[in-house]
């Protein structure tokens, strides 16, 4: 089933081949122009925020909770039913450390609040919070898709692996250009969007 999109799209094959490139071109945007000072910390509405921008040209319903039950794998992600309490329940917990920022971070990805584009619109959202209350960001190149894919399904049971994996690649290069680039396109590799770098997309 091809997502219903402004496009006009009914490929699932383009549909996929598009959005990769148009929300890239939106996350350098969000970086050059520096418009994530502009939206909340923290939040779903900073993260709801995130979301629209990336992906208001493609999708009617970006930025908007998602209405229908979904899942990945064995997985079943919050009931839509009970998604805006969950919501609600995540904005109050404390993100001053590492440790409280990254189970924040667990819980929304638990959450899972949009129809789709939630990984790389909730990473963006990881590394705002932690560049903010804690001065660093996480250098995303360096963490292996596999290694990040099967820490983030245990997650919920056991976070120790994934605060590992994020811990080690933490870096103090909080507005380096490269960084933030380099990790886009491991954030979109997670997700299986690979046919676009961001430097080509920038370049053109």
């Amino acid at each position: 089933m091809v997502l219903e999109n402004k496009l006009g799209i009914n490929n699932n094959i383009e549909l996929h081949k598009e959005e990769e490139r148009i929300t890239k071109i939106k996350a350098i945007k969000l970086f050059e122009t520096q418009e994530l000072n502009n939206f909340e910390v923290g939040t779903f509405k900073g993260l709801a925020q995130i979301h629209k921008y990336l992906f208001e040209d493609i999708y009617e319903f970006a930025g908007e909770i998602r209405k229908e039950n979904i899942s990945k794998g064995n997985f079943r992600f919050a009931s839509a039913m009970y998604l805006e309490e969950a919501l609600q329940k995540i904005d109050t917990m404390p993100q001053k450390t590492f440790d409280e920022i990254v189970e924040k971070y667990i819980e929304m990805n638990i959450a899972h609040p949009f129809r789709g584009g939630n990984g790389r619109s909730t990473r963006i959202w990881l590394d705002y919070i932690l560049k903010k209350e804690i001065n660093k960001v996480i250098d995303w190149s360096k963490i292996n898709k596999e290694d990040y894919l099967l820490a983030m399904e245990r997650s919920p049971i056991k976070n120790t692996e994934i605060k590992i994996l994020l811990r080690e690649a933490l870096t103090d290069r909080i507005n380096d250009r490269e960084v933030y680039m380099k990790g886009i396109d491991a954030s979109y590799n997670y997700e299986g969007y690979n046919l676009y770098s961001s430097e080509d997309l920038n370049n053109n």
